[in-house]
């Protein structure tokens, strides 16, 4: 009992790091495009060789992996190359462990998905201090590396995860096949085991029925689009990610140069619409963003969903400057305040479905009429 207190105890020191009133990586509103470009991810799925795929393991299988692994990382952080981009040493956590709150505040910084929140058995997460980098160990592979940029930088992170790839590839041998490439769980991420993503704030595309047609063009280029948590969510406050479908047979230059010829088209698609809106009816677009943030200075009970879907506006209204007196800075804090697991936190313990409601509308408030 006394050494699971200390496991805990550890634990939440390496998760308590993480402000909760502060946005990671995935919300600083910088880089390229960041009016519309949210954040830039690049993940890896990587699997152990030697070992079977995580739905074949028996839970003694999982914790030598998850074992290896955390000390993989730690030789990593003890011998860190001055290729390695990862900043800081890693913090790495034990989800086994951890309480429910715990993996979904995780899952709501985006450094875990909500399938390994979610998941059983022995599977933890190493991450960057900065959180740019987060390295989820037996999710639906032995690894999932993920490296997450403010705006439209794909290139970018792409080279950093690489380079972050190859060092743990200096420690661990991956399961490779030479005609296949990276072998991996599923069918659909053999070969590169890349999965690119861009996530956008598409609001105006939404709100004008257009936003099929940008659904429509990226099926015929084999791309995905997603809702705010990858696969299987929702688009709550119209936000996108856009991503890769395709990894065997196609490299990644391919995969990363597709998304960047596409995604300048969807930028320029949402700035027109919301130049035709505003020039049609600016009154009427100018309401939506003043009918929320009246909603969110008065309001007594907001829905996480709600938060997300004002606050949306609001975001629009900073960036299309018809808004002023709150900066971008703010209204990112609000994203991060208003999911339930970081309310949670704050509130410092966990709270039923209408209590979050009330103290989610009483943040809001207290922040916007400081602005």
């Amino acid at each position: 009992m006394q050494a699971a207190k200390k496991r805990r105890n550890k634990l939440a020191f390496d998760i308590d790091k993480l402000p909760a009133d502060k946005p990671g990586e995935w919300l600083k509103g910088t880089g390229p495009e960041s009016d519309i470009v949210v954040s830039t991810r690049i993940r890896l799925a990587r699997n152990v060789k030697g070992y079977p795929f995580l739905h074949s393991m028996t839970e003694k299988q999982q914790e030598e992996v998850n074992s290896l692994l955390e000390k993989a990382f730690k030789a990593i952080d003890r011998n860190r190359s001055a290729a390695n981009p990862i900043k800081g040493k890693l913090a790495f956590c034990e989800l086994k462990d951890a309480g429910s709150l715990d993996r979904k505040f995780l899952a709501e910084r985006h450094l875990i998905s909500q399938e390994h929140a979610a998941g059983k058995n022995s599977r933890s997460v190493a991450f960057s201090s900065d959180e740019r980098f987060s390295i989820m160990v037996n999710e639906e592979d032995h690894i999932r590396l993920q490296h997450i940029l403010s705006g439209l930088r794909l290139a970018e992170a792409y080279e950093a995860v690489d380079k972050v790839d190859d060092e743990i590839e200096k420690v661990v041998e991956y399961s490779y096949h030479p005609t296949y490439g990276y072998l991996t769980a599923c069918p659909t991420n053999v070969g590169t085991g890349l999965r690119a993503s861009v996530m956008l704030h598409l609001p105006s595309l939404a709100v004008s029925k257009h936003i099929e047609k940008v659904f429509h063009s990226a099926k015929k280029m084999n791309l995905a689009v997603r809702g705010l948590y990858g696969e299987n969510t929702q688009a709550h406050g119209d936000f996108y990610q856009i991503s890769n479908h395709v990894t065997l047979g196609e490299s990644e230059a391919s995969c990363i140069r597709k998304l960047s010829e596409i995604v300048p088209l969807i930028v320029k698609f949402e700035r027109d619409t919301r130049k035709m809106l505003i020039d049609e009816n600016k009154m009427k677009f100018e309401d939506r963003i003043y009918r929320s943030l009246g909603m969110l200075r008065s309001a007594r009970i907001v829905t996480s969903e709600e938060a997300m879907s004002h606050l949306s506006n609001l975001r629009v209204g900073v960036f299309t400057g018809l808004l002023g007196g709150i900066d971008i800075k703010t209204i990112n804090q609000l994203f991060v305040i208003s999911q339930p697991a970081h309310l949670q936190r704050l509130s410092g313990g966990e709270l039923c479905e209408e209590d979050r409601d009330s103290i989610r509308a009483q943040f809001l408030r207290e922040k916007l009429e400081s602005n």
